[in-house]
């Protein structure tokens, strides 16, 4: 989670965290203030804060709002500290409503939460995306916000004037002309605000003029969003090795953010903005080491390859919350392992759809272009090959044995194998 974070559920940026969520303590009495993800401030007078729970805390900001009982399961309160000061407390999506109820949700003011807060990851790059998705993105939340598009009038010079309300601050920098950040990295230059026009364009095409409302246009946010893999999840903060540059020269760390959802694990580059690892907790082992034993750290293991051979790989995410971190993963599989009942009974009958809403996919789309942002570039990452013999842990030029860790699923439903070595192997 970002910062310092704690679920009484999702994060939001640092930098609107530094300050109190307790605005003034009495005898009896306090005033609390409660963050939305658009950073809306909701006061609540509180009688005996010391003993209020978590969930007549909840109620009070959902009455305030006027929200329907859904908003119980969707949205979670967060404490919010990154410098370790006082927290702040942070109304936002609960990590553990799956994305299938979110395609449930009728009420507009939900879904607006919903939207923003969305909005907020994309805009902060948090949620890493490739241009045209960012694009698509950014044309839904210039027809939130301008309204449906209209030949002739001045939208390009709206769009200038405000395109970091629309697309990440990395792909509109200015000093060296809009998207010089994109030139260098294999994204075409010059697609810019001309791509978010056309895309903007489009919306218009695709939802008609008059009878859309926005409920239709957050809805269509939030399906483009679940496309993401790591949509919905938790941020922790990390560091990995970089790969060694040379034999004699070490490659330093670089920090990551770890996302972790429902679905499975996500490195990421906080720098580049791209992702360096994702998995599905069907695909790894992971564990922690504390900082009793040695400096804090989660390690994930999975399968992989060293010049066309299949190995083990261990990689060393350094972290203070490595065991908040192995702690979300196991409960997130065993929600998952609970949850699979009711999931299949509502395949079977299948979601009820909003009237006038986008229809959801047959299948949700994951985003795999060559060279996708979301894609795993694990060449950027300093990883441990190993095998284990008898009582012996080898780090070798391929293969293992077993696996390292013990906590993983069961093999029945995990698509992580035990690859056997051969005599011809190469130790190091």
């Amino acid at each position: 989670m970002d910062g310092t974070e704690g679920n009484a559920g999702q994060p939001g940026p640092a930098e609107r965290s530094h300050r109190s969520s307790v605005s003034s303590v009495g005898a009896r009495a306090a005033d609390v203030l409660v963050y939305l993800a658009d950073d809306t401030v909701v006061p609540l007078a509180v009688e005996n804060l010391p003993s209020l729970s978590a969930h007549e805390l909840h109620r009070a900001v959902r009455e305030v709002l006027q929200l329907p009982d859904i908003a119980l399961e969707a949205f979670a309160l967060w404490l919010v500290s990154p410098l370790l000061d006082e927290p702040a407390l942070q109304f936002r999506r609960n990590v553990f409503f799956p994305r299938r109820r979110e395609l449930q949700i009728h009420d507009e003011d939900v879904l607006r939460l919903l939207y923003e807060e969305a909005k907020g990851n994309v805009l902060a790059a948090r949620y890493p995306c490739d241009l045209e998705d960012c694009e698509a993105l950014g044309a839904l939340v210039c027809r939130v916000q301008l309204g449906p598009y209209q030949p002739g009038l001045p939208a390009a010079c709206t769009l200038r004037e405000k395109l970091d309300s629309f697309l990440p601050a990395h792909l509109c920098k200015r000093g060296h002309g809009l998207f010089a950040a994109l030139r260098g990295r294999g994204t075409k230059a010059g697609t810019g605000e001309q791509g978010l026009l056309n895309a903007y364009r489009r919306v218009q095409e695709v939802v008609g003029e008059h009878e859309a409302s926005l409920s239709t246009h957050y809805r269509a946010y939030l399906l483009k969003c679940h496309e993401l893999p790591f949509y919905g999840c938790a941020f922790f903060h990390g560091e990995v090795d970089k790969p060694a540059q040379s034999f004699l020269h070490r490659g330093g760390r670089k920090p990551v953010a770890v996302a972790i959802s429902l679905e499975g694990v996500h490195v990421i580059d906080s720098r580049e903005k791209h992702v360096l690892l994702g998995l599905h907790f069907q695909e790894l082992s992971w564990d922690h080491t504390s900082p009793e034993e040695e400096e804090s750290a989660l390690w994930l293991e999975f399968d992989g390859d060293n010049e066309g051979t299949p190995v083990n790989k261990l990689l060393k995410i350094y972290s203070k919350q490595a065991e908040l971190m192995s702690s979300l993963i196991e409960y997130c599989i065993e929600l998952n392992h609970t949850a699979e009942p009711a999931a299949t009974q509502e395949s079977v009958s299948g979601p009820t759809a909003a009237p006038g809403s986008l229809p959801p996919p047959a299948q949700r789309p994951q985003l795999r272009r060559q060279g996708s942002v979301v894609c795993s570039r694990i060449q950027h990452l300093s990883t441990i090959d190993y095998v284990e013999e008898g009582e012996k842990i080898k780090r070798v030029k391929p293969k293992r044995t077993t696996s390292f860790f013990g906590r993983q699923l069961s093999t029945s439903q995990g698509s992580y194998t035990v690859v056997q070595p051969t005599d011809s192997l190469e130790q190091g």
